[in-house]
């Protein structure tokens, strides 16, 4: 979840120097160019052919060049195979990473035509891989429905790869064509005789075009993972074959579609209904909903939205009709059955939400999605029609399950209360803090600067280290929040609850987004918040419940970026006048090696003529054989480091090394928040005997 990083702020274009001098108000007169000047002719009009619109802007049909579109490469392969299995013709999928950032997909499809295209007068296989737009999912004979509408997704993969080859496997022989940065470097051949059908694509990502390129097995599987659950009935098998001499084999196949995948989200949590609701119904335009839905005990809401197998991640019209749909049967049962008590009480959509895990998948011709990425389905039609089948369907499993509808409802009336009391409480904190001055708590010791993007706000565990943080700090542009003790674990309180916390309410104030139905975060003060606790075992659960206060409560703070952790080092190693900080044991022990080596080259007179200084006589366990000399300070919280000490190792810009908090797999997150911080004991105490020989410096 934690992303490691340099943060050296200060670097930028306000220290490059003024060579030129500024022109005169004459010069600047002769300087203006008049219309039909030079400067601006059909010479500056860049023509881009084939994929080199894609190699040019590659974040453009990939949302970026970071680790977010490097997988994006491999789901576009995959979304292809899973086309071929929702027409009906491809059973099993395989996916293979192999060494050096290989990617293998095997498909036992139809195979990618490759007899010649009567426009492009090429293979059909090349015209697929060489042109955008170019597919079989444009009109209505290749393809009843897909994930792959736009047509760009497996050229866009050819052209942002090093080198690619696409095996076909049809009409009986097989046949092959290779290419390099998008450009065939031959024809498409037939180069065997072959009985069976199918498509392989190999490829590797170009180290040009990506600064990472190494996959990230746990992230491929989560989407193959989702892929099996809205396509039952297909085989998906993955293997991770990078280390030599092991191999990581994986398998996925479920019959219970996205009824199952609910109950997989919702493994090992209390369940209120049982008997998940679950709704597959195709409309009178050929539009096929399925959803299925289960509220637990938790406080969150997990809904995940598909449109043709694809993720919409900022949901849409089938994600509003399904809203509008649940409240709606939800209030109709409630006041049917006298679940509400005042005649004009009504819950609302932010009511159902608490402890809510549903998936809703549609499979329509002709989706329209807001850009490449395909993050949000856009078609007016479908809200009405979800909105019908879920309301349909949703209010006879209420008739039918009356003690699931009970306990569903008094979820939903008792979250409306709670949201009552929640707003009361947060009008509360906010009325009094700006009655108390800007609505800054008197413990912040705020930066003068006024500009988010330029401010960093340092969460800092008790007084003592937040007096030395407060003392070292640049005052222009750094704030201070220290913390008294451990605040609450919101994994197991409600909103309103979660308010009566004092420290939760001064980081509330401090950071100005508000929180709950009012988190606006355009108002965020800081645009660098800090976790900064010590390292050890009270600081590692102290930074835990800040980690779960802000995935609850303020997540877009981390999905923007803005959430960071600091990196104190553990140990001081100093030898006369030089002086190192270390991180971990083996970092420790490598600079004891370092300068004792440079010690031992110097010359005897130098060896006599240098000062020791031993700030601490403590050398820790398990370090390297110290040498005559070398003093290591174990570091066992913030508070032990003077002021100057915390500056130059934690908080300068220029030389600290910070931890940003990423959320990468938002489903795992939310597992593991609920294990390790909710009300279940077991299912805590298997986690961590499971993970218990994987900690390393575990400090007792």
């Amino acid at each position: 979840m934690a992303k490691r990083s340099s943060s050296r702020k200060g670097s930028g274009s306000s220290r490059v120097r003024r060579v030129a001098r500024s022109a005169t108000p004459a010069e600047r007169t002769l300087q203006v160019p008049s219309p039909g000047s030079v400067g601006y002719t059909a010479a500056q009009i860049q023509v881009l052919e084939g994929l080199e619109p894609v190699r040019k802007r590659p974040a453009m049909y990939i949302g970026d060049t970071g680790l977010d579109g490097l997988h994006h490469l491999v789901c576009e392969v995959v979304d292809n195979a899973i086309d071929e299995a929702m027409a009906g013709y491809c059973t099993r999928i395989e996916v293979r990473l192999l060494p050096d950032s290989v990617v293998t997909v095997v498909d036992n499809g139809r195979g990618i035509p490759v007899e010649t295209h009567k426009q492009t007068k090429k293979s059909t296989l090349e015209t697929v891989l060489t042109m955008l737009h170019a597919g079989g999912k444009f009109g209505d004979s290749g393809y009843k429905v897909s994930g792959g509408l736009h047509g760009v997704g497996v050229s866009v993969v050819n052209a942002l790869s090093s080198w690619l080859r696409v095996d076909v496997e049809r009409d009986g022989g097989k046949f092959v064509q290779e290419y390099k940065r998008g450009k065939p470097m031959g024809k498409v051949g037939k180069v065997s005789t072959s009985k069976t059908h199918g498509t392989t694509v190999s490829f590797q990502p170009d180290a040009d075009i990506f600064p990472d390129i190494t996959f990230d097995a746990e992230r491929i599987l989560q989407h193959l993972r989702q892929q099996a659950y809205i396509t039952p009935g297909v085989r998906i098998e993955f293997s991770d074959e990078r280390q030599k001499g092991q191999v990581f084999r994986y398998g996925f196949y479920f019959e219970g579609g996205v009824k199952s995948y609910v109950e997989h989200l919702n493994r090992g949590k209390p369940v209120k209904n049982v008997e998940p609701f679950y709704v597959k119904r195709e409309n009178g335009s050929g539009m096929l909903i399925e959803i299925a839905l289960q509220y637990t005990d938790v406080f969150t809401e997990h809904v995940l939205a598909f449109a043709n197998t694809i993720h919409t991640v900022e949901g849409g019209t089938h994600l509003a009709g399904f809203r509008q749909a649940l409240t709606r049967a939800v209030n109709d049962y409630a006041r049917k059955h006298t679940l509400l008590k005042d005649k004009d009480e009504n819950v609302t959509a932010d009511d159902m939400r608490e402890g809510l895990t549903a998936i809703i998948s549609v499979k329509l011709q002709n989706p329209q999605f807001e850009g490449q990425t395909k993050a949000k389905l856009g078609n007016p039609d479908v809200r009405g029609a979800v909105a019908e089948v879920m309301y349909d369907g949703f209010q006879t499993y209420l008739e039918e399950h009356p003690q699931d509808a009970r306990a569903i409802v008094g979820k939903v009336v008792l979250a409306a209360r709670a949201r009552a009391a929640a707003r009361a409480a947060r009008e509360t904190v906010l009325r009094k803090g700006v009655l108390d001055g800007f609505a800054l708590p008197g413990k912040l010791a705020d930066c003068s600067e006024r500009d988010p993007a330029k401010s960093e706000l340092f969460i800092v565990e008790g007084d003592s280290a937040g007096g030395s943080a407060k003392s070292g700090r640049n005052r222009q542009t750094q704030a201070i929040l220290p913390l008294r003790g451990k605040i609450l674990n919101v994994e197991r309180a409600r909103l309103d609850r979660m308010l009566m916390s004092e420290e939760i309410k001064a980081l509330i104030l401090t950071l100005g987004t508000g929180v709950g139905e009012e988190f606006d975060l355009e108002k965020i003060r800081y645009h660098r918040v800090i976790i900064m606790t010590d390292a050890d075992v009270d600081g590692s659960h102290i930074r835990t419940l800040l980690l779960t206060l802000f995935y609850r409560y303020f997540r877009p703070v981390i999905e923007a970026g803005y959430l960071y952790i600091a990196q104190p080092p553990l140990y001081k190693i100093q030898k006369g006048s030089e002086r190192r900080y270390a991180f971990t044991d083996a970092e420790r022990d490598a600079v004891i090696a370092e300068i004792t080596k440079k010690s031992a080259s110097k010359t005897p007179k130098a060896r006599e003529e240098e000062v020791l200084t031993r700030e601490s006589p403590e050398v820790s366990e398990g370090s390297a054989t110290a040498a005559p000399g070398v003093s290591v300070q174990r570091y066992k919280g913030l508070g032990e480091m003077n002021p100057g000490q915390l500056w130059e190792t934690t908080m300068d810009p220029e030389v600290r090394v910070m931890k940003r908090v990423a959320i990468e797999d938002a489903e795992e997150a939310d597992s593991i928040f609920e294990t390790l911080m909710g009300n279940e004991v077991l299912p805590r105490k298997k986690f961590i005997q499971t993970h218990a020989k994987a900690v390393k410096n575990l400090d007792i």
